[in-house]
């Protein structure tokens, strides 16, 4: 049986509203005095602190900012000093980006990069960690002697040594799940594959297109990538805005978000730049292929049946210039291109990738940065 709670001397009175309903068996025989406080509240908190002090703290109460501290803050970017000061760091940040420019040997393109492996493992996600975020989703993981973990990793002990990574910890993680042909990489070297993927490519040679695809990414460092560029992207944009002083240059950061000025930005910047780091994933993972000893002919027939699978799940194609990735049908023309290239590798390798590997050339080609045309 519910009983009420007396209440003590000095405590502050109930509300009526917060009161419980009663039974009639349950009134206590000495009545409880009833006082409606005028000041209402939700929080148990406050009901616990008498109305005495309540008023005196609330009297006492000081606005977190000073009006000095105020006027400071609506004068940020309206005074000829604080233009000056975001000019000269748009400027530091231009200068900073050529500085850290590089010439990717397969497309031709400069990129901006700046920061290390090291560096990544601290910004970017952890292996382990999204593992275990798959778990707590009740994602299934293929175990050690099953087929497919056993597949992939054959292929991956061939392709590890010729990617000129072979010191990184590679772990191997195969998700139960037929309807999803996609695969990745994290930086910190913890692959995944989708069984429905490994269902697809139905030999080793084609696995390894696609294994050889995403480790070529990590080779190619494509996560400091757009890392790096996200970082200056929103200090630059940031001091632009404040150019106008803080007030209106945060609601002209507002009015950009709601009108689509990021999807503006991803159209010019964001997805070209996706689309060209999936262009040189391709050439990279077909040379190691390659060198590893895989027929680099299945690259284009995988490619294919990957085709013909999106079209008859989507129905439709994505327009090439909306998507991350190039069309299947780019990508199979750039593949073909490439081939002949490709032939004389693999007929020509000893399998373990010497001193000529694609991957390690490629590597030693973006350690150098160039900065108005001088390499350093």
């Amino acid at each position: 049986m519910f009983r009420p709670r007396l209440m003590h001397r000095g405590a502050a009175p109930r509300s009526i509203s917060n009161l419980p309903l009663l039974r009639s068996t349950a009134v206590p025989k000495r009545p409880i005095a009833l006082v409606q406080r005028s000041r209402p509240s939700t929080c148990r908190y406050y009901r616990q602190i008498p109305e005495e002090e309540y008023r005196r703290r609330l009297a006492e109460a000081r606005p977190l900012l000073s009006n000095r501290r105020a006027k400071t803050l609506e004068t940020i970017g309206t005074t000829k000093q604080h233009r000056i000061f975001i000019l000269v760091c748009v400027a530091a940040a231009v200068v900073f980006y050529f500085a850290n420019s590089q010439k990717v040997p397969v497309t031709g393109r400069r990129r901006f990069n700046f920061l290390s492996e090291d560096w990544l493992k601290i910004f970017g996600v952890s292996g382990d960690a999204y593992v275990q975020e798959l778990r707590r989703e009740g994602v299934q993981f293929a175990p050690k002697y099953d087929w497919r973990y056993a597949r992939v990793m054959s292929v991956m002990q061939r392709l590890v040594p010729v990617s000129g990574q072979a010191d990184k910890d590679w772990k191997v993680h195969v998700i139960l799940d037929d309807g999803a042909a996609n695969a990745f990489v994290t930086p910190d070297g913890h692959v995944f594959v989708f069984s429905g993927i490994i269902n697809l490519c139905g030999n080793i040679d084609s696995l390894a297109t696609v294994l050889g695809h995403e480790i070529a990414h990590n080779v190619a460092t494509h996560s400091a990538e757009r890392l790096s560029a996200a970082i200056i992207a929103n200090l630059t944009s940031g001091s632009l805005f404040l150019l106008f002083g803080l007030l209106p240059g945060l609601t002209l950061a507002g009015l950009w978000t709601l009108t689509g000025g990021r999807y503006v930005q991803s159209l010019i910047y964001d997805l070209p730049m996706n689309r060209k780091q999936e262009t040189e994933a391709d050439y990279i993972g077909l040379m190691m292929m390659a060198e590893a000893c895989y027929d680099p002919r299945h690259s284009i027939g995988f490619w294919e049946r990957m085709k013909v699978v999106q079209s008859q799940s989507r129905g439709y194609e994505v327009p090439e210039m909306l998507s991350t990735h190039p069309s299947d049908g780019s990508r199979i023309e750039k593949l073909t291109q490439w081939l002949p290239e490709a032939m004389e590798k693999w007929q020509a390798s000893d399998c373990h990738g010497g001193q000529g590997a694609i991957a390690r050339q490629f590597r030693e080609a973006l350690s150098h940065r160039r900065f108005m045309g001088v390499a350093w």
